[in-house]
């Protein structure tokens, strides 16, 4: 049985925030009932809020007002209440205004982030319609501008170190606060796959270890929240002004979060560091955080092989040294984020100087579970596991409610679907592996991939590139990538990467991957698989709503379709139901050319297709059929993706007409093996009367060059056959 109400929430008039006005507030109904409520204390002129929530309201204002800090600062307080909250409600929309308005951008929040938790209680979903009902109110008032989606986007709120955390994690964030506080130097290792809140827990770390817990009331807070309050007390009276640092190894990622530090109160973008800046103080770190730990690079593969040489030396390391050995001895404490399955390139600390450190018994170790990204969930980033590794055992299509997974045979209906998901959700972009050179930056003119006779450039910046204009109109890589969220992600599976159906694995060529810095010195074609293929895995864990795949080569995208559904352009006809059929009166037989083999013959069969209604234009004839003509062939006059009439071959002459033919002798670039539609041309040379030699050209009508025709000599023509007579595009 489900259960629902009436939405009735009020966001009060603004009152005086001073003791003058205490009578007034204390007027105001659910202040006066005791009722469970948020409060809103804002100062317009110098932009700094708070947000609290209460079930005595009246007691709750009395102490703030008593506190000299926000007495002094805060001068109006509004009043949000409804007759349908409860307490945990009221600590859930707590919550959830700390993370908007911070992320909104108007104000200046004056909040701790101790105690965000994202706690279960009943009726939780219907609660974030009220929610929202607050936030539309609040912008009715011109308090804040704007809307809740714009906010979900920024990476102000992504990576926002006011983020409610699940159960898992919060669990995690007191095992790591005891881990400091117990002894004077310590090592805590955490170990989570890619969407389980690495660096949303890395940056609550670093707000909470600043934030100022003097004036805490404590008989406010529940068993955990004074835990976590006493563990930042005693870590502050450990450290005084304590010196941390978030060592983030990619640049990308590490100037974003610099731009997220800067507008935090308490932090500062000179707090995010990459590993060499952990030699800039005079003395050790207090604690260092170091997130994407995996990331960390060794002396390989890199284009400032002095500086990092001189750091070792610094150190009195050799050219074994690296930047977790500098983390290590630049640090009294650390706490390191990892997952081994997001290392991308040889560069890269090899896993087992991680695993020297696990092995240390004085290494706290934990692991996180809960998938924050993916609205697949685990379910999905398992799945995604097994089916690149091929150790998926169920033959079924994996689906998961309340996420997109397709695979397209089109890349120009993957780029118009997910235009579709751009324009409502924003945050949509395309993402291949390093399978084409980056000509774009020597010229940046040039074209550096082309499928389907789509042409787009590499990511042309690589600071925030998914948040810059021209985003949606390039392809990003791994390196602009890994490490963000993005609502939808079209996944390109590029020429380097392919299925051997005879062995059942994946496979890779070598000359077709580009990143030479990726490549070099690996001697071994396994190891360099294993780096594509987390490649691969890390950028299909971006998209949080969806992902959509095209892979180049046709052998590697069947084996994807045998695992993900594959995605259907809307037919733009009706299809009949089965007592409407009378075959080639008023409807003919929707053909799949890729599923048809053997069944063309038996088109009379109504039951095995879907039979449709054709255009008033068109006559249904006995022979007629539709087919989709998927690729770039035939584009000259047949657009990829187009549904087209064809007419069963009944013998004639086919010179110079379009056919679908069948011929086990045929390798097509887009239809692969058995099929192809394509300009028919014979010839027959006689001699003497008394022999002849036939032959017959396939011919594409394409603006892409790099079709070529397919010729069919004598031997290879007895298993050649005209399916049918191309008609007309519907």
């Amino acid at each position: 049985m489900s259960v629902s109400f009436e939405l009735s929430i009020e966001v009060s008039e603004q009152y005086d925030f001073n003791k003058d006005s205490l009578h007034k507030i204390e007027q105001n109904t659910w202040v006066r009932n005791q009722w469970p409520l948020v409060y809103f204390i804002q100062n317009d002129t110098e932009r700094v809020a708070y947000v609290g929530e209460s079930t005595n309201a009246s007691s709750r204002i009395k102490n703030h007002l008593a506190n000299p800090k926000k007495a002094s600062v805060f001068n109006k307080i509004s009043i949000i209440g409804s007759d349908k909250f409860n307490k945990s409600a009221t600590l859930d929309i707590e919550s959830n205004l700390i993370q908007y308005i911070t992320s909104e951008g108007t104000y200046q929040l004056q909040n701790g982030n101790y105690g965000l938790i994202n706690h279960n209680y009943y009726q939780q979903d219907l609660y974030k319609d009220l929610f929202k009902e607050i936030w539309n109110q609040l912008i009715d008032k011109k308090i804040v501008s704007k809307s809740l989606s714009e906010i979900e986007n920024s990476e102000l709120f992504k990576y926002s170190p006011y983020k409610s955390l699940n159960e898992d994690q919060y669990a995690s964030v007191l095992d790591i606060l005891d881990g400091l506080c117990a002894k004077e130097s310590n090592r805590i290792f955490i170990k989570g796959s890619a969407g389980t809140g690495k660096t949303i827990l890395a940056t609550y770390l670093i707000k909470l270890l600043y934030s100022d817990v003097s004036d805490s009331i404590l008989e406010e807070f529940n068993d955990d929240e004074l835990k976590e309050i006493n563990y930042i007390r005693t870590f502050q009276s450990k450290y005084p002004n304590a010196k941390i640092g978030l060592v983030i190894a990619m640049t990308s990622l590490r100037e974003s979060l610099q731009a997220v530090f800067k507008k935090i109160p308490g932090l500062k973008s000179s707090m995010i560091i990459n590993p060499s800046e952990t030699f800039k103080l005079n003395q050790k770190y207090d604690l260092l955080i170091v997130d994407e730990s995996h990331r960390l690079r060794q002396y390989k593969n890199i284009s400032w092989m002095g500086a990092f040489r001189k750091n070792n030396q610094k150190l009195g390391l050799d050219d074994t040294g690296n930047e977790l050995d500098w983390i290590l001895a630049n640090s009294k404490n650390q706490i390191f984020f990892y997952d081994s399955a997001q290392s991308v390139k040889p560069s890269d600390i090899n896993e087992n100087h991680f695993d020297e450190l696990l092995g240390d018994y004085n290494t706290l170790k934990l692991q996180l579970t809960s998938q924050m990204r993916v609205l697949g969930g685990t379910n999905y980033i398992s799945f995604v596991d097994q089916l690149l590794h091929v150790t998926r055992n169920a033959t079924t299509i994996f689906k998961i409610k309340g996420y997109e997974l397709l695979i397209f045979d089109s890349l120009q209906d993957l780029y118009n679907e997910l235009g579709e998901r751009e324009e409502q959700n924003g945050l949509s972009r395309l993402v291949a592996g390093y399978s084409w050179p980056w000509a774009s930056k020597i010229n940046k003119d040039a074209i550096d991939i082309e499928i389907e006779g789509l042409q787009f450039q590499w990511n042309q910046t690589d600071k925030d590139w998914i948040n810059s204009p021209n985003a949606f109109k390039e392809i990003g890589c791994i390196h602009t990538t890994q490490g963000y969220d993005l609502n939808y992600t079209g996944v390109i599976f590029g020429r380097e990467i392919n299925y051997n159906k005879s062995t059942g694995k994946i496979e890779i060529d070598p000359k077709l991957y580009f990143d030479q810095n990726g490549k070099k010195g690996i001697p071994n074609k396994d190891d360099l698989k294993a780096y594509i293929i987390n490649i691969y895995k890390t950028i299909m864990y971006r998209g949080i709503k969806g992902t959509f795949i095209y892979a180049c080569n046709k052998e590697l995208r069947d084996y994807l379709k045998e695992n993900i559904e594959t995605y259907k352009k809307e037919i733009p006809f009706r299809i009949l139901p089965f007592e409407e059929v009378k075959p080639y009166v008023n409807s003919v037989p929707l053909v799949d050319i890729t599923a048809a083999a053997g069944n063309f013959s038996n088109l009379q069969i109504h039951s095995d297709f879907d039979w449709i209604e054709l255009p008033f234009s068109v006559s249904a004839k006995e022979g007629y059929f539709v087919c989709q003509v998927i690729g770039e062939s035939m584009n000259k006059i047949i657009p990829n993706g187009s549904y087209c009439l064809f007419k069963k071959d009944f013998g004639g002459s086919r010179e110079g007409k379009i056919v679908l033919v069948e011929s086990t002798a045929i390798q097509d670039a887009d239809f692969g093996s058995g099929y192809t539609v394509k300009e028919y041309h014979s010839k027959k040379d006689v001699e003497n009367d008394l022999w002849s030699h036939q032959s017959i050209t396939l011919k594409p009508l394409s603006n892409d060059l790099e079709y070529v025709a397919i010729e069919l000599e004598e031997d290879e023509l007895s298993s050649l056959k005209v399916v049918g007579i191309f008609e007309r595009i519907l």
